[in-house]
């Protein structure tokens, strides 16, 4: 028997429709990288979605057709993720920080019809077009009076004039809940890049978890600003999180330095912001020179690379904002757990509930997770045991987008995520390592994300990282490489590695310090530790 309820599949469009009926006056609020401020509510956006649907139409876009984006968060970047998924087509961002070669590799490999571009990417998007033959038309997000005098683009277009060619008169169209809907290429840090297609489903779903108390807690009275890129993972989801709730969103634009940062969140009284960590250390140096304090800002997700223990600890004791730390990858759509502490761990000391909190964290519901062995046998939950993290859920990958060899992804319904853990008894999990950068010395692991951490908590550290180099008896030992902060030129690799006596077993105390002027990052500001290794493969210990 089954229930007698109504079915109504659960659509992209069907948030924005939402947030203009009952929240339509609720501002939107971006930096246009043309310049200026951009004002506007959610019933303009929803007007301005049905334009571009009907664009695509005249355009001659299918469902399933790709639709690139190469954009920073602005309310033109909003309008398209759901215009896009709207009318069935998918809506592709591509991080335009990745190289050139990468760049190409993805736009040809999702086969993009159509392709979005904000006015800061013209000379990058000159140098693709040559490349990209299967591109049809190149559009430029601004109005026609930013358009260049001449260009090699073929059919290009700009936004506003696409958009004023057309009326809001449309129907959202019906389709399976399971229609993709979005796809986002992972960083490729040792292969080619890899598309994660997305559906209708599993962004709603992914949608609801996110707002839960335990996860983002947003709602309706919030100011909302992802500085997490849309082009990273959906901007971790916030943008169909934020009209679902009815909060008003702020979108910073290219404008990602402290200083434009900090003066959008005060003039615009925002109370949440999600980004990475490398982002809230800037923005921390920046109010302590300033001694400044915020206004509004309460609460922050921090994902996308481990959170050092001292930025959650500078964040809630200076500045009195609530960080939480969560876990999740691309091919997770991306939330998997956040670290928020349960009712029973209140009577915890306070070092205690610290330790808590700089976990990666407790799973949503929606989200399964264990641990396993070398054997494939899985591992308790005591926090002592760690092996391979695997997840599934209705908001994790089953396999990527054209993969030449389908079904490898998963293993008997569960996806390996490449990073090794540790769960406890209460349900937190801890990041100890990616699987590839897990360091075995004698026979035993060592976390290089635990040394890291403990490295980022001395005040001469700007940023640090550590790798495996060869080692004759051990087979493989630390070494720290450090990047110093300014007026911290004197600090010694004696004086780093006394900073780690008392607070990691003495085995695991890395061998050497190396310091370098810069650390190198994938194009989503991750640690590339595939480059230091090469850079010190023939490193020689003492």
């Amino acid at each position: 028997m089954q229930g007698l309820m109504m079915h109504q599949p659960l659509l992209i469009a069907g948030i924005l429709r939402h947030a203009a009926k009952w929240h339509g006056s609720t501002e939107i609020v971006s930096r246009q990288p043309e310049g200026g401020l951009h004002r506007s509510t959610y019933a303009e956006a929803y007007d301005r979605a049905r334009q571009l649907a009907n664009a695509f139409a005249r355009l001659g876009v299918r469902e399933g057709d790709r639709i690139g984006t190469l954009a920073w968060n602005t309310h033109r970047h909003f309008e398209l993720y759901y215009g896009i998924s709207g009318s069935g087509a998918v809506c592709h961002t591509i991080n335009p920080r990745l190289f050139v070669e990468q760049l190409v590799y993805i736009i040809n490999h999702a086969q993009d019809r159509l392709l979005f571009f904000d006015v800061t990417f013209l000379p990058l998007v000159e140098k693709l077009a040559p490349l990209c033959p299967r591109v049809e038309s190149w559009v430029l997000m601004t109005g026609p009076e930013h358009l260049p005098a001449t260009s090699e683009l073929p059919n290009l277009r700009d936004y506003e004039s696409l958009l004023a060619a057309e009326t809001a008169d449309y129907e959202w169209p019906t389709f399976d809940e399971n229609t993709a809907s979005s796809l986002c290429y992972t960083s490729g840090t040792t292969d080619q890049p890899k598309g994660v297609l997305y559906s209708h489903r599993s962004t709603l779903l992914h949608s609801y978890a996110a707002g839960l108390p335990d996860a983002f807690n947003c709602g309706a009275q919030d100011v909302i600003s992802p500085v997490v890129p849309m082009f990273h993972v959906n901007a971790w989801g916030i943008p169909y999180l934020a009209p679902m709730v009815g909060a008003k969103l702020v979108l910073p634009g290219p404008g990602l330095d402290a200083i434009s940062l900090c003066e959008l969140f005060e003039n615009e009284s925002v109370t949440f912001s999600a980004g990475v960590p490398t982002i809230w250390f800037g923005l921390l140096q920046y109010m302590r020179e300033t001694q400044r304090r915020f206004g509004t800002l309460r609460k922050m997700i921090i994902g996308g690379a481990a959170c050092p223990p001292a930025l959650l600890y500078a964040f809630a004791n200076e500045l009195h904002v609530e960080i939480r730390h969560a876990w999740g990858m691309s091919e997770t759509s991306p939330l998997g757990t956040v670290a928020t502490l349960k009712a029973n761990q209140a009577t915890l000391s306070a070092e205690a509930q610290f330790e808590a909190l700089a976990s990666q964290g407790r799973g949503l519901f929606g989200i399964d997770m264990k641990i396993v062995g070398e054997d494939g046998q899985e591992l308790p939950h005591d926090g002592e045991a760690f092996g391979d993290l695997l997840v599934r859920g209705p908001w994790v990958a089953a396999d990527y987008f054209g993969s030449l060899t389908p079904g490898q992804l998963t293993t008997n319904g569960w996806f390996r995520t490449g990073d090794v853990a540790t769960i406890d008894a209460a349900g937190f999990m801890r990041i100890t390592d990616r699987s590839k950068d897990v360091i075995k010395s004698g026979g035993e692991w060592i976390s290089s994300i635990e040394l890291e951490n403990q490295a980022m908590a001395h005040p001469a550290v700007a940023e640090a990282a550590v790798i495996g180099v060869p080692h004759p008896k051990w087979s493989e030992r630390p070494l720290l490489v450090v990047v110093r902060r300014p007026g911290y030129e004197g600090i010694t690799a004696e004086e780093l590695l006394s900073f780690y006596d008392g607070k990691v077993a003495t085995w695991w105390k890395p061998d050497a310090v190396e310091f370098v002027d810069q650390l190198p990052h994938t194009a989503t500001g991750k640690l590339l530790k595939t480059q230091l290794r090469k850079d010190f493969a023939n490193y020689a210990l003492a």
